[in-house]
């Protein structure tokens, strides 16, 4: 791996800043970068996880800044979504159905960035009990693939008219944060490791984050970026559900 890690860094930092940009810390973009060069799947997850930590962190901070964040439209979410990804941090699938489950994912973080939400118009906060069961849902699945559930909130929430975009990338990097901090626990309570790479990845995530939270923040327009980046997750999903 080690003649392949400018590479991964370079890769990593490229998709931290096009996530960020949109309130996104960027785990499925990571996931697809380093399943398409050869990384272990157990390290895969708590590395996704980890940066998502840093990305999310940072995103978090830029768009309560910048006043989009809104507390009532948030909590639901993030109090049922808090077990349920500590739960699937400390579930260890094997290898095949991690890969099954995780190409799955890039498959629909594909699909998400490829359709056009609907034109803004009036928007309304969902019933509290949808809310907690949503949260608790994409928790669960943030937590087994070690993606942080933002991927799939956010396209949910403009499709149902939740909130304006703005107000939902607010909202979607700090729930992304809350569920890569449980899974990772829940990673370590089972009595996992952090893979050696991790430092030299947290320093790129951690500069392209910076520079995707501030250019989104300045309502940066990233659409046909996102088509590009989910040409990567659409290649990367279809190799590892072994279609190609």
């Amino acid at each position: 791996m080690t003649e392949q890690l400018p590479l991964l860094i370079a890769a990593v930092f490229t998709v931290a800043l096009l996530y960020a940009s949109v309130g996104h810390a960027g785990a499925s973009g990571y996931i697809a970068v380093m399943s398409l060069l050869g990384l272990a799947p157990d390290s895969i997850k708590p590395l996704a996880l980890m940066l998502n930590v840093l990305v999310a962190s940072i995103g978090s901070v830029q768009f309560w800044r910048a006043g989009h964040f809104r507390w009532s439209l948030y909590w639901p979410f993030a109090l049922a979504a808090l077990p349920c990804a500590a739960l699937g941090g400390y579930l260890q699938l094997p290898a095949l159905g991690f890969q099954m489950l995780v190409g799955l994912a890039l498959l629909l973080s594909a699909a998400n960035l490829l359709l056009r939400p609907p034109p803004e118009t009036a928007t309304r906060p969902p019933p509290l009990p949808l809310a907690l069961a949503v949260g608790a849902g994409l928790g669960l699945l943030a937590g087994l693939t070690g993606t942080g559930g933002g991927i799939y909130l956010t396209p949910l929430m403009l499709f149902l008219r939740w909130a304006p975009m703005r107000q939902v990338a607010a909202v979607s990097a700090p729930f992304i944060l809350l569920n890569s901090l449980a899974g990772l626990a829940g990673h370590f309570a089972a009595g996992q490791a952090l893979p050696t790479l991790a430092a030299p990845l947290l320093l790129a995530v951690g500069l392209g984050g910076l520079i995707g939270a501030r250019l989104g923040a300045l309502h940066l327009p990233v659409a046909s970026i996102k088509r590009l980046l989910s040409l990567v997750l659409l290649f990367a999903g279809l190799k590892l559900v072994r279609l190609i």
